[in-house]
């Protein structure tokens, strides 16, 4: 089955990415959704200062499969969901913070909830390539409802990212 944006998709008991790409999802080939379940799939839009800087960022650092592009934006399949990294330098900048847990948690921030496992190899993966953690990845809400491992860092734009898992 091809999905939204021509990536093939499978129906699947379980709610996991098949294959074997650097992070433990797709790499460009099949993801899977729940059985009997339509879930949606989110597009987010965001500014970069440099399209090649995205695409190493994005594509070959997380492993994001990329779709369409052109001149002026990139389209990437981040975990089943389309991200499109679009080249507009005078929008970038940090955003605000706000404290969670004795972190300064960036407050405009997208991401994913991965398996403990994928975070794991994620958590490992962009420090053995060197990145600079706005939130160096743990676990908080130790022993508490709530409780989930989490990383924060910023791509070459300033763009935060939140991977967590529970």
């Amino acid at each position: 089955m091809t999905g939204v944006w021509g990536y093939r998709l499978s129906i699947d008991s379980g709610f996991r990415a098949l294959g074997a790409g650097p992070i433990g999802f797709a790499g460009g080939e099949e993801f899977a959704i729940r059985r009997g379940m339509d879930i949606p799939r989110f597009h987010l839009a965001f500014p970069v200062r440099d399209l090649a800087e995205a695409r190493a960022f994005y594509g070959t650092l997380l492993g994001c499969p990329e779709g369409r592009s052109s001149a002026a934006w990139i389209d990437f399949d981040f975990h089943g969901h389309q991200i499109v990294a679009h080249l507009a330098p005078e929008e970038i900048g940090r955003a605000a913070t706000s404290p969670v847990d004795g972190h300064e948690v960036p407050v405009r921030h997208f991401g994913a909830i991965l398996a403990p496992a994928v975070w794991a190899a994620l958590a490992a993966r962009l420090t053995a390539a060197g990145t600079r953690f706005v939130i160096e990845p743990h676990t908080r809400f130790k022993g508490e409802a709530g409780e989930q491992s989490t990383m924060f860092f910023l791509d070459p734009s300033g763009n935060a990212l939140e991977f967590k898992a529970f």
